[in-house]
């Protein structure tokens, strides 16, 4: 955990915002390893509530429910990389299919060859456009930052920056590359990505890049990312973010929104972590799923009897919208389920985006690109119904 971050991210305590309480600036109330500019081992405290979170492996870990995480995921800090192939093979063939360390292994070879891939001296780049290619959140990071706009004058850029599921945090080092001078905050709750980002961060990478099956080849390889000082990374819960009000300047989301339990709930939450005048960067496939997201909370998916057939761009266009526009709906009336102070600024229906699973498997998203604007003020306007 930077000091640098902690000082300007000024995080709170999760449990006492969610109880609906002032929530408490935390405290470091333990020491275990540290260097001059992070820590590396340690503990922070809520003053308010007595709870603690801990620092594992630089790693801050800031949820509201952290028996749970931990319980589910805290394993991902305690497995060993120095393995020979060898044992590493036997113990996923041991341990098995669909086993916590083959669900954690499949996560690392997505992310880390999307992210990293591209820097692999071992890497052999498809000859065709139409086969995966590394890179394709970075690409649809880029794309969002061309329809977000650039900043007016240099007193516009985000001093603060949040990626809301930053995954191996290659997208984490594009913002801080993209914003000089700002400080950017990667943030997920898969404990295993945190720490394959932080290491890359720290000049090598390594993951576990899956052949097929159960077969995996270890990648390590260095890398150097200028920015990387102005990089850190923590473990939160997108729903649950742990900051006060207006702490960032630009709030990044990239294929998050339709993998949350309350999709509505993120984007009040980013809507609220975002400064007046701030930026919000979204992109969603909108590929519902029950294991992720309750079928009542999904924006489209169903509903194919409505007006809207169901489709997600117009649901979410709905949240976004102050006034009602649909016809039938009392078009023209002030929208009572408008997240408050969220202003489209520009959107693209379709943007490609593949993701590699395996070697002979690849799936392949047009995901929606949706760039928004933290409003001043976000009192709905004052207008009678019809």
């Amino acid at each position: 955990m930077r000091l640098s971050h902690f000082e300007a991210f000024a995080p709170v305590c999760p449990v006492c915002a969610r109880a609906g309480r002032p929530a408490a600036r935390l405290v470091i109330a333990a020491v275990a390893e540290r260097t001059d500019a992070d820590i590396r081992a340690g503990t922070l405290h809520c003053p308010q509530c007595r709870h603690e979170y801990p620092v594992l492996d630089g790693i801050p870990v800031i949820v509201p429910e952290l028996r749970r995480l931990l319980s589910e995921r805290g394993v991902e800090l305690l497995v060993r990389e120095e393995l020979d192939p060898a044992s590493e093979s036997l113990l996923g063939d041991a341990i098995g299919p669909d086993s916590w360390f083959d669900m954690m292994r499949q996560v690392q070879s997505t992310y880390g060859w999307d992210g990293y891939g591209d820097l692999d001296p071992e890497e052999i780049l498809p000859p065709d456009e139409l086969s995966p290619r590394p890179g394709a959140a970075r690409r649809c990071l880029a794309r969002l930052l061309e329809l977000g706009g650039a900043p007016g004058t240099d007193a516009d850029l985000p001093r603060h920056i949040l990626d809301l599921g930053c995954a191996a945090g290659r997208t984490s080092l594009d913002l801080a590359a993209a914003h000089p001078g700002s400080l950017v905050l990667g943030i997920d709750i898969h404990l295993g990505l945190l720490r394959l980002a932080g290491r890359a961060a720290g000049g090598q990478v390594s993951y576990p890049r899956r052949r097929i099956g159960l077969v995996y080849d270890r990648r390590s390889f260095p890398v150097a990312f200028e920015a990387a000082p102005r990089v850190d990374f923590w473990a939160a819960d997108a729903l649950a973010l742990p900051f006060a009000p207006g702490v960032a300047g630009l709030c990044v989301a990239l294929n998050l929104l339709d993998c949350v339990t309350d999709p509505r709930r993120l984007l009040e939450g980013m809507a609220a972590a975002v400064a007046p005048g701030g930026r919000i960067l979204l992109a969603t496939p909108y590929d519902w799923s029950t294991r992720a997201t309750p079928l009542e909370a999904w924006l489209g998916g169903h509903s194919q009897r409505a007006a809207h057939g169901g489709a997600g761009e117009a649901f979410l266009h709905a949240l976004l919208a102050p006034i009602l526009t649909e016809p039938g709906m009392n078009s023209g009336a002030v929208n009572p389920h408008a997240i408050p102070g969220l202003a489209l600024l520009a959107e693209q229906a379709e943007w490609p985006w593949q993701t590699r699973l395996h070697a002979r498997s690849a799936v392949r998203y047009l995901t929606h690109l949706i760039a928004l604007q933290r409003q001043p003020r976000h009192d709905p306007p004052s207008r009678d119904l019809p």
